[in-house]
């Protein structure tokens, strides 16, 4: 008797450690989100159709009911998550502006198997768990994407404590908790060092997997594995160009050529078609410069070519003409055939950072992966802490303007060792200090088509509707710099919120000269910013004649480009409200 219950006392024990050992893996799996930017609103919906339930502020985190994503009814294209806000209150919260992790009921990350083929994809390459469920929701949409972890060997807390020397990081914030008062290295009244904290937030890839963040982290060397897809992609980015159209009628395949040029450069040739794109534009005014044909000069300059602009400064465009300056440029050079200056042009943006292990504009910002060891945390491109992540949203948008975001594109993402360590929050933050001009010396009509839009003389467009003030102004600035853009309303007060509209007035100022540019939001008649029945009513009363649109009011009323307003327009703009038709910006 005293033997079996000595059996049955073992067992119970057995099965009571048994227990207790699986208990911590039979935590539920919660989903945080942690909003990546400031003044982002919670809705009552899926949609900016709905209500406004609250603002939302950078870093606070939240409770995701699933990391499941509802289909967007108006204004997020990548979808919304449901938070809780208040203990049971639920809201929506556009997905590009939340970074999702995973933890147990306890707090801690998750340490789950991967379920599915995306997340033991990554983990095969060595991404953390707490990469997965961003990078596969990512992926997701775009299946043609693809993801390789930079390993850079750095523990992330000291990565962090040496990225937040004092004087290396500026942030446009004047909130204590993003700014290192213990600096005595100030730059401005409204750029200032920056904290470990927003240093920590900034530097933390994996709080960039959105669809418009995680192009800081696009690799802009040539990739073997993207090589047979290359040349399609590009002449994807660059097919309505007139330049790709040109080369093609005369049995120039440009996709091939760009291809050669990258992968002898080592640059991603798809880097090197938008670049292109951006400094030829779509039309055919700079002909001159991707033809070779000019015979001007007793034809000295027959034969070259200069795809990118390179020698094109204002004061030189000024004296000598645009042609003059970028063929000079192109015969110094010697780039006497499409190759070889598609291939220069290449080779020099690539030597001063990408040649040098800095290959995305994370790595230009953030120096962890250097070739030469004693450049590690120095020789950045850039002291603005925000940069990387605000130049990815001015690419996002150039390439979904240009329909090319399913492409191929190669992201690598750095990964650092120890990424669950505790970041200490002190000031002890934030890269050299910017120069006191920090404008660019970058064209205006440059500035302005790197931004996602379009430029017209006096005026700005492409800008889609319910575009809030804030986004176009810092969406140029990225590309222009700090306190380059003042933006006024129809009445001419300078605003900082709410939507742009039609009738706005967009400065934008470079070092050497200042534009004001009308803004042109096509539908938008009333300058209000959205396009609803007030300015059906309004383009209704014009084609009656019993209401008349002036200027660029009556240019948002030509929907349809013909030159004049009449059906047409407005049933488009009916449509547009209906939500069967999207008006062309």
């Amino acid at each position: 008797m005293q033997n079996i219950n000595k059996h049955y006392l073992i067992f119970m024990l057995f099965l009571f450690f048994l227990f207790i050992f699986n208990m911590k893996f039979c935590y539920a799996i919660t989903y945080v989100g942690k909003i990546n930017d400031n003044d982002i609103n919670l809705r009552k919906g899926p949609g900016t159709n709905y209500e406004i339930i609250k603002s939302l502020s950078k870093y606070s985190e939240y409770t995701l009911v699933s990391n499941a994503l509802f289909k967007d009814e108006k204004g997020c294209a990548s979808g919304w998550y449901q938070i809780y806000y208040e203990a049971s209150e639920i809201g929506y919260v556009c997905s590009q502006f939340v970074s999702v992790s995973q933890k147990n009921d306890e707090g801690e990350a998750s340490h789950e198997e991967a379920t599915n083929d995306c997340e033991k994809e990554l983990k095969d390459a060595g991404f953390p768990q707490s990469y997965w469920s961003g990078l596969c929701s990512l992926k997701e949409k775009h299946p043609t994407w693809s993801f390789e972890p930079a390993f850079t060997g750095l523990d992330w807390q000291s990565a962090v404590s040496s990225e937040s020397a004092c004087g290396k990081s500026y942030i446009a914030s004047s909130k204590a908790e993003d700014i290192d008062s213990t600096c005595k290295n100030p730059y401005s009244k409204t750029w200032y060092p920056a904290s470990s904290k927003a240093v920590s937030f900034y530097m933390d890839p994996r709080n960039w997997f959105s669809e418009n963040t995680i192009f800081q982290f696009e690799y802009l060397r040539y990739s073997d594995v993207l090589k047979e897809k290359y040349p399609s992609a590009v002449s994807n980015v660059i097919k309505n160009a007139e330049f790709y159209k040109y080369h093609l009628g005369i049995g120039n395949d440009l996709g091939v050529i760009i291809n050669n040029a990258g992968m002898d450069a080592n640059v991603s040739p798809i880097f090197i078609s938008s670049r292109i794109l951006q400094e030829l534009g779509n039309s055919n005014s700079l002909y001159n410069l991707y033809s070779g044909v000019y015979d001007g000069e007793d034809g000295k300059y027959k034969g070259y070519y200069n795809f990118y602009n390179f020698g094109v400064s204002d004061s030189c465009a000024t004296s000598k003409g645009v042609t003059l300056c970028g063929l000079e440029y192109a015969y110094a050079q010697k780039w006497d055939s499409l190759y070889n200056a598609l291939f220069g042009g290449a080779k020099n943006i690539a030597s001063s950072y990408i040649d040098v292990g800095q290959d995305s504009n994370y790595l230009q910002k953030f120096n962890v992966l250097p070739t030469n060891a004693n450049r590690l945390y120095g020789h950045q491109y850039m002291t603005n802490i925000a940069a990387p992540s605000s130049e990815a949203k001015t690419t996002f948008k150039s390439y979904q303007n240009m329909n090319i975001l399913d492409s191929s594109f190669l992201f690598r993402i750095p990964v650092y060792n120890d990424m669950d360590a505790q970041i200490d929050e002190g000031n002890n933050g934030a890269v050299e200090v910017p120069e006191e001009n920090n404008k660019t010396s970058v064209a205006i009509s440059t500035i302005i088509v790197s931004s996602g839009f379009k430029y017209a003389s006096g005026e700005i467009s492409g800008i889609s509707p319910e575009t809030e003030v804030k986004t176009v102004k810092s969406t140029i600035e990225s590309i222009a710099g700090a306190q380059s853009v003042v933006i006024k309303d129809n009445k001419n007060n300078i605003v900082n919120d709410g939507f742009i509209g039609t009738g706005f007035q967009v400065e934008v100022s470079n070092n050497e000269t200042t534009e004001n540019l009308v803004v042109l939001i096509k539908g938008d008649t009333s300058g209000d910013g959205k396009i609803n029945a007030l300015d059906l009513l309004q383009v209704q009363k014009n084609i009656l004649g019993s209401y008349n649109l002036t200027e660029k009011y009556l240019s948002a009323g030509d929907t349809s480009g013909d030159g004049k307003i009449n059906a047409l327009d407005l049933l488009q703009v009916q449509k547009n409200i209906l939500g069967t038709y999207e008006i062309k910006q």
